[in-house]
């Protein structure tokens, strides 16, 4: 097993978290396609780049990228997540897959012309080691080029019916650790980036066919399951009427969706 210093996040990756994220590969997909086109435009791409993917989860980005650059490389702390990226990109040869936390993860020096991640850097146990790592895994004049978390966007109306959110909206750790453009510059610069840039940016995003399908996936999603586990059947049952409630407004017709907001940063090495 690699080195791990994020052991809560490794966790929840490699437990009911990562297993429901690779079970369901396809939905969170679209949940997050929206931005997969503004990131990889942000990366700047080139035929010969090695490019290396943080936090790649199943690979949905690390398969976009693969057909444009020399070489990708994929790395995520989850084990279930990873087997699912290496199976959908099966006769792929230049794309690998590793597992590791990438704040403490041996990258080779210099051996990326680019790193990217969509959602995946937010979490970091000590996020200025983590992309000083990183950083050291690039080229001298390497492009970083990652997605996180702004707000909570229309999902904040999904998560009234909690009374309180089942994620985490604190702005020093969690899914916002990234989201303030004065922390993200704060984090990068100290980890010996330059040129930093943070674009706020938004995005439709599909979470289930008509409302009863969101519901059921938003209540089985990971959060939400961990803010239920001592719930009576009962308040589940009213919680589960409330988000529906919530996501009946965002149906149109052939899918619920939410609008999600990101940071789209860049950086060079």
């Amino acid at each position: 097993m690699p080195k791990i210093v994020n052991t809560h996040q490794a966790e929840a990756w490699n437990g009911y978290e990562g297993k429901h994220w690779a079970e369901n590969q396809d939905r969170y997909d679209a949940v997050n396609a929206g931005f997969n086109d503004l990131l990889i435009t942000a990366a700047d791409l080139s035929p010969d780049d090695r490019v290396l993917d943080i936090g790649c989860g199943n690979g949905r980005i690390s398969r976009l990228i693969a057909p444009h650059v020399a070489h990708v490389t994929g790395v995520d702390l989850s084990g279930p997540m990873l087997a699912r990226a290496r199976m959908t990109a099966t006769g792929v040869p230049n794309m690998t897959f590793e597992q590791g936390d990438a704040q403490v993860h041996p990258f080779p020096p210099h051996a990326f012309d680019v790193a990217v991640s969509r959602f995946g850097v937010m979490f970091f146990a000590d996020p200025v080691a983590a992309f000083a790592n990183i950083r050291g895994g690039l080229r001298p004049g390497g492009r970083l080029a990652f997605l996180s978390m702004r707000d909570l966007g229309d999902l904040a109306e999904v998560f009234a019916a909690f009374g309180g959110s089942p994620m985490s909206t604190s702005t020093e750790t969690g899914p916002l650790s990234l989201s303030d453009p004065t922390v993200i510059d704060r984090v990068l610069t100290g980890a010996g980036f330059t040129d930093v840039t943070a674009e706020a940016v938004e995005a439709d995003q599909v979470w289930g066919r008509d409302v009863a399908d969101a519901t059921e996936f938003i209540m089985g999603w990971g959060p939400v399951r961990f803010a239920l586990r001592d719930a009576s059947p009962s308040t589940v049952d009213e919680i589960r009427d409330s988000v529906a409630a919530a996501l009946a407004p965002h149906a149109d017709g052939d899918a619920v969706r939410l609008r999600g907001t990101a940071r789209l940063v860049t950086a060079r090495a």
